[in-house]
């Protein structure tokens, strides 16, 4: 199956078209979101070169489960997914900003704190901490939501005084992550898994708020197998990760870590069939259930559009 990294579609009422690093977003009549997730892969804030088969319909699915997953908590903006790759939705204004919730010292919150850094966001982090270890309780440590280029740590209060995110809304906003965070720990716990670290994005469609974009999927969420866990916390030892890290890894194995004057490695036929293979494993082992590849068809994007525009047809 060939990857579908561009998408121009046309749907019925269609007002714009969106086009992030891995999702074409489309605009329906200033009422709602078309959301097809392509099989683009971003690393690093680039995207890079070749697409990932599966990978769109990998997240989409992952997105799609868990949305539902945890709508008794917040709502939602998803409406339906009428094809793999695609789900149809609430336009929603989306906050300037990202909630990142870290329930263990990994990542870049790692790098940050092995050079010395004690506050992360504004969050006090406590001394003598290990890679890899439990926080105490979970941390919410935001970004900046950037268009372009690179999103960038700020605190709860620089949040709030420079009028990004109102204290009544931010203090909603936590209190969603931190429960949706806690209903991700608990589903992950039962697939033999830990949820790490994961990212969560918000909106308002009628002055109420809502969970947008995608959610504990392997390109938002960084989960580790829980078996042989503190074995290797205690060791010291690299933890058995599902997440996009495998590829930032290879990335930077490779010299690329996004900086400027760097080239992309070349990414193999077999290379690109690796990742294929590790995004059906995220799924199989994030969800419990078999992948189901979509059909095989010899025109991905028209059988998307086609399936798109025949739901937005009937709403």
């Amino acid at each position: 199956m060939k990857a579908v990294v561009k998408t121009n579609f046309s749907f019925p009422k269609q007002k714009s078209l969106y086009v992030g690093k891995v999702r074409d977003v489309y605009n329906i009549d200033d009422k709602y979101m078309a959301m097809v997730v392509s099989d683009r892969i971003s690393a690093f804030d680039v995207v890079l070169p070749k697409g990932i088969p599966y990978k769109g319909q990998v997240l989409n699915q992952i997105a799609a489960k868990f949305l539902d997953a945890t709508a008794d908590i917040v709502p939602n903006w998803k409406m339906a997914t009428p094809d793999p790759m695609a789900t149809v939705g609430l336009k929603c204004e989306g906050f300037r900003v990202e909630m990142i919730v870290r329930g263990y010292l990994a990542g870049s919150a790692w790098r940050e704190y092995k050079a010395g850094a004690r506050t992360l966001c504004g969050v006090p982090l406590p001394e003598g901490m290990a890679e890899n270890q439990k926080f105490p309780t979970p941390i919410v440590t935001p970004t900046t939501k950037a268009d372009q280029g690179h999103d960038e740590n700020i605190s709860r209060d620089e949040i709030i005084r420079t009028g990004l995110v109102s204290k009544e809304d931010y203090d909603q906003l936590e209190q969603y992550a931190l429960a949706l965070f806690n209903r991700g720990t608990h589903m992950a716990a039962e697939k033999g898994l830990i949820l790490v670290d994961t990212k969560y994005e918000f909106g308002k469609h009628d002055g109420k708020i809502y969970l947008i974009d995608e959610i504990h999927t392997p390109d938002s969420s960084r989960y580790f197998y829980a078996d042989g866990y503190e074995e290797r916390l205690a060791k010291g030892e690299h933890q058995r990760q599902l997440s996009k890290e495998f590829v930032r890894e290879w990335l930077m194995d490779n010299g690329f870590q996004g900086k400027a004057g760097q080239q992309v490695p070349d990414m193999t036929d077999q290379i690109v069939a690796s990742i294929t293979d590790r995004y059906i494993e995220l799924y199989e082992h994030i969800t419990g259930e078999k992948f189901q590849k979509a059909e095989d068809c010899a025109d991905v994007a028209g059988r998307i559009e086609s399936n798109v525009t025949r739901y937005l047809n009937e709403l």
